[in-house]
């Protein structure tokens, strides 16, 4: 990627920058910026800037240079459907700069986990890792194993400022049916609020986030999801989370959270929420001489979620 951008592309970026400035915080030395990103099927990758017709995968160097430009507003973005091949994730965080690094999970193996990794891409000049990276296993109950997540939940914590938070990323099983997604979701909002709430232990300011392929709100579901205390910000309640969306179809996939008291209280530490978050519509910025279903492919079918929080 040595060789300048084609003027189309160099166009994108022009749009594309100004409209993050225009709707998204900027850095300072007083916040913290997290973002969620389902980047769909971030896997291989074509190597020119523009992909022609017979060229597979769709997703080129230009779609990782507007992957980069998202990303690079915020301190820390957990990536969701990183695939086995890692090229294109590996040009992305080259095309980040050589500030930026990436924490990766393996791959859950099974139909069921897709061949996906979960990532966490950090700006080390404003994060640094805090020693925890782990994957969520759940207990047996008496001597019976449990059945395991379909694609592993994955934990890393970071440090800002000297303030630690720990997150917890996670792509919920899709499934047309409900009550197929129902089990996963209680398990992991009960997993996390336990750890949560357990003294001595590595959970300073737990926060999840992720696609967890919810529905809407009031629907068993999302209760499931807020039902240990988890809260997401209201300001996320109205905001689509896919490229499809419409107002026939609204849907809550994607969410960043965190626990409280029963009263409401946060249980962050060293971090207040600013009342700030919100997603970043970059349809109508790029590659607009096509559908959404080819955007979907070299960018994503998901919009990333942001959270900005305050140094307490």
């Amino acid at each position: 990627m040595t060789e300048q951008p084609p003027a189309t592309v160099s166009e994108d970026l022009d749009r594309l920058r100004t409209a993050l400035k225009g709707s998204t915080p900027a850095k300072k030395d007083s916040n913290l910026l997290i973002g969620t990103w389902n980047i769909r099927a971030l896997g291989d990758l074509t190597a020119k800037w523009l992909a022609g017709p017979n060229d597979s995968p769709k997703r080129d160097w230009h779609a990782i240079a507007c992957l980069a430009a998202v990303i690079s507003r915020f301190d820390v973005v957990a990536v969701q459907e990183s695939r086995r091949n890692p090229a294109a994730l590996k040009r992305l965080l080259a095309s980040l700069g050589p500030d930026w690094r990436v924490i990766v999970s393996d791959v859950t193996e099974g139909t069921a986990g897709n061949g996906e990794r979960l990532s966490f891409l950090y700006d080390s000049t404003r994060a640094q890792p805090a020693g925890l990276v782990g994957e969520i296993v759940l207990p047996p109950i008496g001597e019976e194993p449990q059945r395991q997540f379909a694609r592993t939940p994955y934990t890393a914590s970071f440090t800002r400022a000297g303030v630690e938070f720990t997150l917890a990323s996670v792509h919920i099983l899709w499934g047309k049916d409900p009550a197929e997604r129902l089990p996963e979701i209680t398990e992991f909002a009960q997993w996390m609020h336990d750890w949560a709430v357990r003294p001595n232990d590595w959970n300073s300011n737990l926060i999840v986030l992720g696609d967890f392929n919810l529905d809407r709100i009031g629907d068993p579901l999302y209760e499931a999801f807020i039902s240990t205390g988890l809260w997401p910000p209201a300001e996320l309640n109205t905001v689509p989370r896919t490229i499809f969306d419409d107002d026939k179809t609204t849907h809550f996939y994607d969410q960043l959270a965190w626990f409280s008291e029963p009263d409401g209280t946060s249980l962050l530490q060293g971090l207040a929420y600013s009342q700030r978050a919100g997603t970043f519509d970059f349809i109508p910025h790029i590659f607009r001489d096509m559908t959404r279903s080819e955007v979907s492919w070299r960018v994503s079918d998901h919009y990333p979620l942001w959270c900005e929080f305050f140094l307490a």
